[in-house]
């Protein structure tokens, strides 16, 4: 009779325990929360575009687990500061893939450090998804690879544009200033591309070093080469290094550079007389003006939850990016994984964010291949 009464005692015990695990509604209990890995550059040369990129995730995870979460379980975006040094990418990305916790990737920068992950097999030895990398790089898109979805078009897309708008005025004397790494070539491969297509070559194509500002032989080239219009693929100090000299030593060709760049960053580092009235081609919805409801969400979260903070390409993007990988996770279920997410990511088809719309598919890893130029105005704003 004893061990009747003790059986009976741990049938109760593990009722009330399934009870406890089940809740009211009869379903599995529910994860606590979400992990999300992000590596950024949070230091050195793309320090403040990594602040940024940072910043638009995190203002729309805040508002879902404001809102109680995905299926009653909290977002937390781990982030990792890899210094935009290709070695701390890999090395970092191997070590949040190492928790089972993390069921996928965000916002990662760089084409050269995220095709390290590739060619090192991180990413498919990890299994996990990552979300809306911060680069254009062809080299991320083809061949084909199942890890990564991106929510702006490619490099191609932007020299293509910025070429076929200065073939439109007649413009044919184009030099290229590039950074000499995988980020650089992807753009200068785009330009060339582009250029071909319309029986052109660039007069000069002058490279700088990766991790460094120091572009007086690309300025010095460039200038010598007297060309109408220089297209750079190159991030914000280097970009800005070079607009200073060029401009101060008098050059005077029409200036773009690819989506990557902070305009704000742009200004104060060269100034305004010399920034003024360079392009930027851009690969999202303009996010100064509410004009979508994408944007007017964006504006009210970013008052809400970075009070004081500006309005950027870069944080607008990754909010875009943060906003596909919440509705995966939606659609992944209340027990996510990294095999979910991937699933769920890639069945998303065509899905609109609030006036954008991405579009996704077993094949398909290119949500959006949309290019618009800007221009910085002479308040130092880009205006379209």
């Amino acid at each position: 009779m004893q061990v009747l009464r003790i059986s009976r005692r741990a049938r109760g015990l593990l009722a009330a325990l399934s009870l406890c695990v089940l809740g009211a509604t009869g379903r599995p209990a529910l994860a606590a929360e979400v992990v999300i890995g992000q590596v950024a550059p949070l230091s050195g040369v793309l320090a403040s575009t990594g602040q940024q990129m940072v910043l638009g995730g995190k203002i729309y995870f805040d508002w879902v687990n404001a809102q109680g979460g995905v299926h009653g379980a909290s977002i937390r975006q781990e982030v990792v500061d890899d210094g935009y040094k290709v070695p701390e990418t890999v090395r970092l990305t191997r070590e949040l893939l190492a928790r089972p916790e993390v069921v996928a990737l965000f916002g990662f920068a760089g084409t050269a450090n995220i095709t390290q992950l590739l060619q090192d097999g991180v990413l498919e030895q990890g299994g996990a998804a990552l979300v809306a990398p911060y680069t254009g790089g062809e080299s991320l898109r083809s061949p084909f690879n199942p890890w990564i979805f991106h929510v702006r078009a490619g490099y191609a897309d932007e020299a293509e544009h910025m070429v076929q708008q200065l073939a439109t005025i007649g413009v044919e004397r184009v030099a290229v200033m590039y950074q000499d790494d995988g980020f650089g070539k992807a753009g200068l491969g785009g330009v060339q591309a582009a250029l071909a297509k319309r029986g052109l070559k660039a007069i000069a194509e002058a490279p700088y070093e990766r991790n460094t500002d120091q572009v007086e032989s690309a300025v010095q080239a460039i200038k010598a080469a007297d060309a109408q219009a220089v297209i750079m693929i190159a991030i914000n100090r280097p970009a800005a290094a070079f607009i200073k000299r060029y401009r101060e030593l008098g050059g005077g060709a029409q200036l773009y550079n690819i989506s990557v760049v902070d305009p704000a960053e742009i200004v104060q580092l060269a100034g305004l007389k010399n920034a003024y009235g360079v392009g930027i081609t851009q690969v999202v919805p303009y996010p100064y003006r509410p004009m979508l409801p994408v944007v007017r969400e964006y504006q009210k979260l970013l008052k809400t939850y970075a009070p004081g903070a500006e309005v950027s390409y870069a944080s607008f993007e990754e909010f875009l990016g943060a906003k596909v990988l919440v509705e995966a996770l939606r659609r992944a279920g209340p027990q996510p994984t990294r095999a979910k997410v991937l699933k769920s990511l890639e069945s998303l088809g065509e899905y609109d964010l609030g006036g954008m719309i991405v579009s996704y598919a077993p094949r398909n890893r290119v949500g959006s291949r949309m290019v618009e130029v800007t221009v910085i105005g002479s308040n130092g704003r880009l205006v379209r």
